[in-house]
């Protein structure tokens, strides 16, 4: 694999931008929207994974950039992390109408493109950022138990070997959580501080 990483992702942007067979393709177009491949360090250690992108996101291509972005923003600050030192994405890269929980044929159609994101950028934790966001990445690096809830698992710790190696997944609740219910934000604030462990090197 060649060690430019940048030129590696812009191949997967070039991609997403042409995905015409994309159910959401149209739709995207209809409404000038963006897909939304992912911001951040191409070495980041950290890789944030949400569902899909919003209607802020599809208008800018940045992901969590609307009210959920300032949120993320503000949890990252609470351990010392700036924003442009992790990496952010999402499984589905569009936008699915009225910010509707995307279909298991969107989620299929795009997960690969995230599997070849988390391959470059090779991170040392998956942070999944939401209920569908923590089942895929579980299902995919076998280590999902049936029955299991993100109410059980945020917060935890789950090793799971990857291409390169092994790597910790880190469910965490949706930064939109905090946004309709104050008491998550303590949550959100209490699982982020599991994250510094993974901050030594800094």
């Amino acid at each position: 694999m060649s060690s430019d990483r940048t030129e590696q992702l812009r191949v997967i942007k070039d991609e997403l931008l042409n995905l015409t067979e994309s159910p959401l393709y149209d739709y995207r177009q209809r409404n000038n929207y963006f897909p939304v491949i992912g911001q951040g360090n191409h070495y980041a250690e950290i890789m944030f994974i949400g569902e899909a992108p919003g209607k802020n996101e599809a208008e800018t291509g940045r992901p969590f950039c609307g009210a959920s972005g300032r949120v993320l923003d503000q949890l990252l600050a609470s351990i010392g992390v700036p924003r442009p030192d992790v990496y952010v994405t999402n499984i589905v890269k569009d936008r699915p109408p009225n910010n509707r929980d995307p279909l298991k044929t969107e989620i299929d159609l795009y997960a690969p493109f995230l599997e070849r994101q988390i391959d470059i950028i090779q991170p040392r934790v998956l942070a999944t950022l939401g209920r569908f966001s923590m089942e895929f990445i579980l299902r995919h690096f076998g280590a999902y138990r049936s029955g299991a809830r993100i109410s059980q698992l945020h917060g935890t710790v789950i090793s799971v070997r990857v291409s390169y190696g092994t790597a910790s997944v880190v469910p965490l609740y949706h930064p939109a959580a905090a946004l309709y219910n104050a008491s998550q934000r303590g949550t959100l604030e209490d699982d982020f501080q599991v994250l510094t462990q993974f901050l030594s090197g800094r």
